[in-house]
């Protein structure tokens, strides 16, 4: 079918999401998560860390250092504008809404993805079928190891953030993303790839992405948030001065899709040497080096589930 001048298989009716609690923010951050990080422990605060100047240390080419082990404090991919609710179709939360999480959708204020009603009629669609795949396209990418694409990567698994002359580069287990940071243009519009091009610069203690080239494969989350191919995302990724946190403020822009540019707000916070390797945040094991110090190394992640197609995700701009 064709609908707001893009391309979908399968179309359920229109059934709007009841709004969430307003996106709040706490001015101190919170504790770390508890070792092991399971989702009892998720934190449900986001932390105010403001654009401005790096006092931090910085690397010989000038750039912010950053580089270490990351992950998300919210919750994992379940779900996207109520991150703490679970699995689409699994057990009820546990606590009512007013004291999970906010919406990672921070502007509009209501936490919701302005979606115009196709579109919307779609994610509800997906995530009404989330745990009875009969289509093709009810099937969530990352169970067949697709990458994560962007946003989604930053709330899955912790991954690692490392720098060189010209380039950050993002190690996630579902696969790697580079943001050139030397001026080159994007690629050109007919190609479009799972984690997008990026290209970005430092502004202070914040750096700047600006994200084109999306094949829209990969949703934002298992409840069934997408966008287009034409999506335009303008990242910013506000480091904290002790370096021990960061805020992930991206606008996201996609007239196919949604009614309106919206921002999607993610915490992250670091872990290190001093922390204890486990299984969700920090999948890393400390290096045999004896009379060194310590050394976190990522573990590496062989994907063997089923790889078959998955195309029919695929929100594609009519051209």
């Amino acid at each position: 079918m064709r609908s707001g001048g893009v391309r979908f298989t399968g179309l359920a009716s229109l059934v709007v999401l009841a709004p969430l609690s307003a996106f709040a923010q706490s001015s101190a951050p919170p504790a770390p998560p508890a070792q092991g990080g399971a989702p009892t422990h998720w934190e449900k605060t986001v932390p105010t860390i403001e654009s401005g100047k790096w006092t931090g240390p910085r690397l010989p080419d000038g750039q912010p250092d950053v580089q270490g082990h990351w992950s998300n404090t919210i919750a994992n991919q379940n779900n996207w504008t109520d991150p703490q609710a679970g699995e689409p179709g699994g057990k009820p939360p546990r606590k009512p809404r007013s004291e999970r999480a906010p919406s990672r959708v921070s502007d509009p204020p209501d936490g919701e993805v302005p979606f115009q009603p196709w579109a919307r009629a779609i994610q509800q669609e997906l995530f009404d079928n989330f745990t009875n795949p009969v289509k093709p396209e009810y099937i969530e990418p990352f169970a067949r190891c697709a990458p994560g694409g962007v946003p989604k990567s930053l709330i899955w698994h912790g991954y690692e953030i490392r720098q060189y002359p010209g380039y950050v580069l993002f190690l996630f287990d579902s696969g790697t993303r580079i943001v050139h940071l030397d001026g080159k243009p994007h690629l050109p519009a007919n190609l479009k790839l799972w984690n997008a091009d990026s290209r970005g610069h430092w502004e202070g203690n914040t750096l700047v992405v600006d994200v084109t080239n999306n094949n829209a494969k990969a949703r934002f989350g298992r409840s069934g948030e997408f966008a287009s191919d034409s999506v335009h995302i303008v990242e910013q990724y506000i480091f904290a001065n002790d370096g021990q946190r960061y805020n992930y403020v991206a606008t996201i822009t996609d007239p196919t899709v949604y009614t309106r540019p919206w921002t999607a707000t993610i915490p992250a916070r670091r872990w290190t040497e001093n922390d204890t390797p486990e299984g969700w945040h920090f999948q890393a094991e400390l290096a045999n080096l004896p009379g060194k110090p310590p050394l976190a190394e990522s573990r590496e992640r062989i994907c063997v589930e089923n790889n078959g197609g998955f195309g029919n995700v695929a929100i594609t701009s009519k051209k």
